[in-house]
């Protein structure tokens, strides 16, 4: 709990506050608020870039032996000759394209912007606990998107091991063109982005334990904050390992030594590196890989809760419920990395013990989407941009949920390890409904971050567009993945059974420019609604929580001379016998009132 004599001194200390430059104010800024806007535009061009990437990268895939003009526009003739994609930048557009959505867009991009608008203002602090380590936070982020985007500029091209860099291609800088600079480009970036997670998780951590406002006891926090607190510790914990094999990885490339390398042969010559295996990466960067899985998700099931529960104008169905499926989800998600190597020759037993630790994180998976249907079932929902890609979302996270379990279980997985069964599935399950749920944020907390609304027809057109193009690139996929169409190939021309289905991969890329368009209609709203979007009211949707008591304006320190006292949970909405829809957290209980949402003695 915040002392208050410290809110006081606090609070002058910002109305003493003097006019900040430029430099200080939106670049060098300690301001939770502004590191969230700085994140989310940061987020926004890497997805841009990533989008692009994609949509060059299945063209090839539906027509492989045509020209494309574009590709020689944006890629140049050293990889595009004649508008031919090269099979060099194809393996490092899909590197770097699925980097860049895992790590910068759907970790750093979603977290990043979230945790620091939401954490301070639900929680009722006043900023960050550290925010210069805030600061720094956003700056390793930023150094390390840039690297990551700077190894498209090399001689050699960019790192082209597929986005896991497993070795020995990532391990042996002479193994192939996207084996050498860009490699090494792409694990100095990673680890300035690790730094700037580790600094971001344990900052979001202390501040939640630390500077939550009287009355705001854990059981009051939004399912928002439980999200992203359970996310950092994941972070925390996870992270770490990666770097570890990140600087094993480097130890191998730099300085010979052979921690992942053995009886490797390189145009017939045998090299000195022995003892090592390629399977010790694998688990170490699985370790991180599947936690990771759940430090893009969690943020997005908190983002849903919130913005269903506001829309459906009804209280989120099984609080504690939801409370205890993140935490479990949270512990099971360190037991599961097993189920991503069954083929790596694993005794049959270990690998029966991953099924069944993979199966039961489904049942707390299941709880969250049963409560969020539940929620919605009978409330006065108010269809808004944000609501709809939420509910597109749920959507997302069961249908990719349901063949997370076939691929749960070893014996099917490993019939359809490595191909477009697998892509469909966690582009699904994850990627879209993160995405989505981030879009749904997006326009949900954009009147707190930029003081205007969006565009609420461009939102609708944006929606639709994107759900039908989702659901048209990916859901196809199954089907090729189903007829052992491998992942990663530049082209199948050369296996005839596959000829038949080249149908699917053109389906597939239509409805991938079709998404690509639609970004561009968000790009433009989002912008447009920065500079020329109607002010935002106070508190728009009606909300309960913390931010949207605060005034309207940039304000560093948040509130005035005094925090905001909490007497209530976030979930107030349609109490019987209440004056309006909803009940703000700083309302104090009537007489009898019981709270979470209990009604009355």
């Amino acid at each position: 709990m915040s002392d208050h004599s410290h809110d006081h001194e606090h609070a002058e200390h910002h109305e003493e506050h003097h006019e900040q430059s430029f430099i200080s104010k939106y670049v060098f800024s300690m301001d939770h608020k502004m590191i969230a806007r700085q994140f989310l535009i940061t987020a926004i061009f890497m997805a841009v870039a990533a989008m692009m990437m994609s949509t060059l990268f299945r063209l090839q895939l539906a027509w492989p032996d045509e020209k494309f003009a574009i590709m020689n526009w944006l890629l140049g003739d050293k990889w595009a000759p004649g508008g031919k994609m090269s099979p060099d930048i194809y393996l490092g557009l899909v590197t770097i394209h699925g980097t860049i959505l895992v790590f910068f867009v759907l970790t750093g991009g979603l977290s990043g912007t979230f945790a620091n608008l939401l954490i301070p203002y639900q929680v009722g602090a006043r900023d960050m606990a550290s925010p210069f380590l805030n600061m720094l936070s956003f700056h390793f982020f930023f150094w390390g998107a840039v690297l990551m985007i700077g190894g498209m500029f090399l001689p050699t091209g960019p790192a082209a091991p597929g986005w896991t860099v497993y070795p020995p291609l990532s391990a042996l800088p002479q193994a192939m063109p996207g084996s050498g600079t860009g490699m090494t480009m792409w694990l100095i970036s990673m680890t300035l982005f690790i730094i700037s997670a580790l600094l971001a998780g344990l900052n979001y951590i202390i501040t939640v334990l630390n500077l939550r406002t009287m009355g705001m006891t854990m059981m009051r926090l939004p399912l928002t904050v439980w999200a992203l607190l359970i996310t950092a510790v994941l972070g925390v914990l996870s992270f770490p390992v990666l770097l570890s094999a990140c600087l094993l990885l480097m130890f191998d490339r730099i300085i010979g030594t052979s921690f992942y390398l053995s009886d490797i042969y390189i145009n017939g010559t045998p090299l000195e590196h022995s003892g090592g295996s390629p399977v010790l990466f694998q688990h170490l960067f699985w370790f991180l890989g599947h936690p990771e899985v759940y430090i893009i998700i969690l943020p997005a099931l908190g983002l849903m809760s919130e913005i269903i529960s506001t829309n459906a104008r009804k209280p989120i169905f099984g609080y504690k419920a939801m409370v205890g499926s993140i935490l479990v989800i949270a512990l099971l998600s360190f037991v599961v990395w097993g189920h991503h190597m069954f083929i790596t020759g694993m005794n049959p037993f270990l690998g029966s013990v991953f099924v069944f630790t993979t199966v039961l994180i489904a049942i707390p998976s299941a709880v969250k989407a049963f409560n969020y249907i539940t929620t919605l079932w009978k409330g006065t929902i108010r269809f808004t941009p944000a609501m709809m890609f939420v509910i597109g979302a749920v959507s997302t996270f069961i249908t990719g949920g349901v063949t997370g379990i076939i691929l749960a279980d070893a014996a099917l997985d490993i019939n359809l390890h490595d191909n477009y069964f697998v892509v469909a599935h966690f582009h699904i399950v994850m990627g879209l409904s993160a995405i989505l749920a981030m879009c749904g944020g997006v326009y949900h907390w954009f009147p707190k971050m930029f003081l205007r609304m969006m565009n609420k027809k461009l939102g609708y057109w944006h929606f639709w567009l994107t759900f039908i193009a989702a659901y048209g690139v990916f859901f196809p996929q199954h089907f090729l993945g189903l007829a052992g169409v491998p992942r990663r190939y530049y082209t199948n021309s050369a296996f005839p059974m596959f000829e038949n289905l080249i149908d699917i991969e053109k389906m597939s890329t239509w409805f991938a420019i079709l998404g690509a368009v639609a970004q561009f209609i968000f790009v433009f709203n989002f912008f447009y609604s920065i500079f020329r979007g109607n002010r935002a009211p106070k508190n728009p949707w009606g909300s309960n929580t913390l931010e949207w008591t605060v005034e309207v304006g940039h304000h560093h320190g948040n509130w005035g001379k005094h925090l905001p006292v909490v007497h209530r949970w976030a979930y107030d909405y349609s109490k019987p016998g209440a004056k309006e829809d909803f009940i703000p957290q700083t309302v104090p209980l009537e007489p009898g009132e019981l709270d979470e949402g209990k009604g009355y003695h």
